[in-house]
């Protein structure tokens, strides 16, 4: 017969679980949620301020880009008048973010265009197709080569394990000339110049994937292997399930929660890489435009993309921190 003390707790037990239910699981879901869109608001003030003072610390004179040749008194007193770049920095970071809670990203100091109409033009569009299609090279290449290598020794495994450190480890312009090298010179079979866009795309998109796509490709792999030697694949095992099925089924959703970790780095990969592809393929892009600005102290121009990098960067990150939930139905319970 059991005691009153040990009734006592497993009516309580039986009570705890009771009470985790779908209610109980929305509000678990709802705090993670806007935890995750808090923590995402503050790191994008962080990353504004933080450009804001790198920006302003950084040597160059904005006075002198935007008057060109000319070294006038008179002009240069009005220039930063206008500009408000006789103020206090303190005063011009106010300035800054209420321009930027408005959604107004300022004008260029060399082109006197809005910023907004620099970064989200036909530039923003060149660089959008070029990361985007080394993405999904990168999303296709990855789980490919870990399904295909996990849990083997083979010639095959080992070489491509061997060719995943060199590429991931290799300059990006480096990995860049190299395939023009082979496939636009000795091969001739794709262009670097010439052609139709989707042409001129394959290139400069295989070199920005190839790096990201070996990174994912070991941490997948090693996901893959960590699962297949947990009790449930041998489970599977006994119950007649071929090894390709036990890859795919249950060994490639495993590997996705570290997978995801890297999304971020993914992303900041890819967008800081487009600065250094776009220059070696002599592409036009949000990379060329980066490079222009802070070439000439373009300082609202090299803010605007500081923001957008940040916010993509961020947008990526909460998503990964949603997709979790998915992942890992897991988090949708209490933590104690």
């Amino acid at each position: 017969m059991p005691t009153n003390g040990a009734a006592a707790q497993r009516r309580a037990v039986f009570t705890s679980r009771k009470n985790r239910g779908p209610a109980n699981r929305s509000q678990i879901v709802a705090r993670r949620i806007a935890g995750v869109f808090l923590s995402a608001a503050g790191m994008m003030w962080a990353a504004v301020t933080l450009a804001f003072l790198a920006v302003h610390a950084a040597p160059g004179d904005p006075v002198t880009a935007i008057m060109g040749e000319s070294s006038d008194p008179a002009l240069r007193e009005r220039i930063e008048r206008d500009w408000g770049l006789d103020r206090p920095l303190i005063a011009q970071y106010g300035l800054h973010l209420g321009r930027l809670l408005h959604g107004d990203l300022g004008y260029s100091y060399v082109r006197g265009e809005p910023v907004a109409d620099i970064l989200f033009g036909e530039q923003l569009v060149t660089s959008a197709q070029l990361a985007g299609f080394a993405l999904l090279i990168a999303v296709v290449l990855a789980p490919l080569l870990a399904v295909l290598t996990a849990g083997r020794r083979d010639v095959f495994s080992r070489a491509t394990a061997t060719l995943e450190v060199i590429v991931a480890s290799a300059p990006p312009f480096w990995t860049g000339l190299v395939l023009i090298w082979v496939f636009a010179f000795t091969l001739k079979v794709l262009p670097v110049t010439a052609g139709n866009e989707f042409q001129r795309l394959i290139l400069p998109a295989v070199t920005l994937a190839l790096p990201i796509a070996a990174v994912l490709a070991q941490v997948m792999r090693e996901g893959i292997e960590r699962a297949l030697e947990q009790p449930f694949a041998l489970t599977a095992r006994s119950r007649g399930i071929s090894a390709t099925q036990l890859r795919l089924r249950h060994g490639l959703r495993h590997s996705l929660i570290p997978a995801a970790t890297l999304a971020g780095w993914a992303v900041s990969g890819l967008l800081t890489g487009t600065v250094v592809i776009e220059e070696v393929f002599g592409r036009a892009g949000i990379g060329r435009e980066t490079i222009a600005a802070v070439t000439h102290s373009d300082v609202p121009v090299v803010l605007g993309v500081a923001l957008l990098t940040a916010a993509i960067y961020l947008t990526v990150t909460v998503l990964v921190d949603l997709a979790y939930l998915w992942i890992d139905p897991r988090l949708q319970e209490p933590t104690a």
